[in-house]
């Protein structure tokens, strides 16, 4: 797998050790040649990521929508840059270029992109793994929450089959690694 989407915070507000942790996945990223697909952010958990890859002179392209341009939030002058319209068209673009997504630590919008990615598997608009790197159980309440809605009928067990969870960054590689699509029917 090529292209990894990561997903996660823009805070600079968290732990350290989420930071450190992400700095360490974008090197291990950039190492394997990886091209890291992200929000193009410079701060929290996306810019750490973007840190660890540039720290390996790897390769990065950053989706943003337009009017974050003139904000001084985004990395600039390293990598590719891409601009959309909208949030909604930047999601279009880094799911299409992405062979699997690492959705890590972060807030609404990290929640938003996780949703919408697995919705779409759920669909069969994609087999691409989706990975929870769940550090320090941070993501174990929204696991919870999936789980209620299939103990209430709100949805099957199987759509746990639509991602994966990895307390560590070696199990994050272990489960790309090993990925095999499947097919699967929301309707079954």
């Amino acid at each position: 797998m090529q292209n990894i989407c990561v997903f996660g915070s823009s805070s600079e507000k968290i732990d350290k050790a989420y930071l450190d942790a992400a700095t360490h996945l974008g090197s291990s990223l950039a190492k394997r040649g990886c091209t890291v697909v992200f929000g193009a952010g410079k701060y929290g958990v996306m810019g750490a990521v973007a840190r660890g890859v540039i720290a390996e002179n790897g390769a990065l392209v950053g989706v943003s929508p337009e009017f974050f341009l003139n904000t001084g939030v985004l990395l600039m002058n390293y990598g590719e840059l891409i601009t959309m319209p909208t949030m909604r068209e930047r999601k279009a673009v880094m799911e299409d270029k992405a062979d699997a997504f690492i959705i890590c630590p972060g807030g609404i919008g990290t929640y938003e992109e996780f949703f919408e990615v697995i919705t779409l598997k759920q669909l069969g608009r994609h087999q691409k793994p989706i990975i929870i790197y769940n550090l320090n159980g941070y993501y174990d309440p929204m696991i919870s929450m999936m789980e209620t809605g299939v103990e209430q009928s709100f949805m099957s067990d199987a759509v746990h089959r639509l991602y994966s969870i990895a307390a560590t960054e070696q199990q994050v590689f272990e489960q790309l690694d090993n990925y095999v699509a499947f097919g699967y029917n929301k309707y079954d």
